[in-house]
């Protein structure tokens, strides 16, 4: 057996190359770029740190998913022909909807970042503003500086979404 194996070595590579071929694992690989590689691997440390260490799990765990999902090769993972034209076409979502495209209906109709806010004035700790309430006046300037920047650029002549760009950055 020994010589079968050493005299047809080529034979043994090729059949080990054609098998690692037909695995699913080689077919993910094959039509990725390195520019993808690195974006799941990234994407499986920040699962890492948001499940092992708990480093901000609400963000890290939903962007590090977002991040496999995109950089997935080959799939198609939600259908384009039913959000084409901008719009959903509501006529053919039911019958050939999957679950990324029921995720993808959320984005396109504007309903997460409702959700979001929502979210997070739920999770929000009012326990060092009742123990310290003079704080409550930093907030209370912020909002004024936003105000006055917005208002001093739009006297300046820009535009409403550039001054309101400008106050929030100012």
């Amino acid at each position: 057996m020994w010589s079968a194996l050493t005299s047809s070595s080529n034979f043994v590579l090729e059949s080990l190359k054609t098998f690692v071929e037909s695995t699913g694992v080689a077919g993910l690989f094959a039509n990725m770029g390195w520019g993808s590689l690195i974006m799941i691997c990234v994407a499986f440390f920040l699962l890492y740190l948001a499940i092992k260490h708990k480093f901000e799990p609400l963000l890290l765990l939903t962007i590090a998913f977002g991040m496999l999902l995109t950089n997935l090769p080959g799939a198609n993972l939600f259908h384009t022909e039913l959000f084409a034209g901008g719009h959903v076409h509501w006529d053919i979502f039911v019958a050939q909807a999957g679950l990324l495209d029921y995720l993808y209906l959320g984005v396109k109709l504007g309903i997460y970042p409702c959700l979001i806010f929502v979210g997070v004035g739920a999770m929000t700790d009012f326990g060092p503003l009742i123990a310290n309430p003079k704080s409550f006046l930093l907030g209370a300037a912020a909002q004024i500086g936003i105000f006055l920047t917005f208002i001093g650029a739009y006297a300046l002549g820009f535009s409403p979404a550039e001054a309101g760009s400008i106050g929030i950055i100012g």
